[in-house]
């Protein structure tokens, strides 16, 4: 019988083969400067592998986030109150807004705006973060028109064209009657292979308008671009492919 010592050494080369052949291939479908990185995936299988993993597929900022996240998930109300403890203490525009970001995340929307508003004084008038968030939590309440201003001071920043924040902007603009103005911001964002949210709304946004065969090109572009995307771009955009899939149906 093998012991469990015997058996993991056996267990690990499979482990190190399958990851040089994950890192090998995704290396490969994003073309670029590959050579560098698949003679050190193949000479240092398994340091080669993980620095390709860690650098090129896994990024700090995701593991960060995760991390963050896990945690607001585990104990959520824990965390609240350290906040909440952290702001009695400490009265900070960064102890402000890590309450805020808190009680959005657990559904406590009202709680954050207040935060949030609070927050935006001073020097911190401009900080996009809280705008961001802010237009988030006023969509949320369906305050669309207080969306708008929002929107707009932020509207020009180079992020702004690719974000939720611009189709809760298109969104807020046709909740207050202006729908040229949104179809206007919807288009903007009608680019082949991106923003699939954006444009499933805005496939939504001309069934509203009646316009049903407009609406149904736009979800079969959707749905007829995903087997060109790579694994990760088909996994980040899954839903609203599948989504678009439905409409179709």
């Amino acid at each position: 019988m093998y012991s469990v010592l015997s058996f993991f050494p056996h267990y690990f080369y499979y482990i190190s083969i399958a990851l040089q052949a994950i890192c090998v291939i995704h290396c490969l479908r994003r073309g670029g400067n590959t050579q560098k990185w698949i003679w050190l995936i193949v000479f240092l299988p398994v340091i080669g592998s993980l620095a390709y993993l860690f650098t090129e597929i896994i990024h700090i900022r995701d593991l960060s986030g995760f991390q963050a996240g896990l945690g607001s998930l585990v104990n959520p109300a824990g965390r609240i109150k350290r906040l909440e403890s952290n702001l009695k203490f400490s009265d900070t525009f960064n102890n402000r807004v890590m309450l805020a970001d808190a009680y959005m995340l657990v559904g406590r929307v009202d709680e954050a705006i207040e935060l949030y508003e609070s927050s935006l004084t001073g020097a911190f008038t401009e900080n996009e973060h809280v705008i961001k968030q802010l237009i988030a939590a006023y969509f949320q309440k369906g305050r669309y028109a207080e969306v708008l201003p929002l929107a707009r001071k932020i509207y020009n920043r180079p992020q702004f064209s690719r974000s939720k924040e611009h189709i809760f902007y298109a969104r807020a603009l046709e909740l207050t009657g202006d729908a040229a103005g949104a179809e206007r911001e919807f288009i903007k964002m009608k680019s082949r292979f991106s923003n699939f949210e954006a444009r499933y709304q805005y496939g939504l946004f001309l069934q509203r308008a009646g316009r049903e065969n407009e609406a149904r090109a736009v979800f079969e572009d959707i749905a007829g671009e995903a087997s060109h995307l790579s694994s990760r771009e088909r996994r980040d955009n899954h839903h609203w492919i599948a989504k678009a899939k439905e409409e179709l149906r």
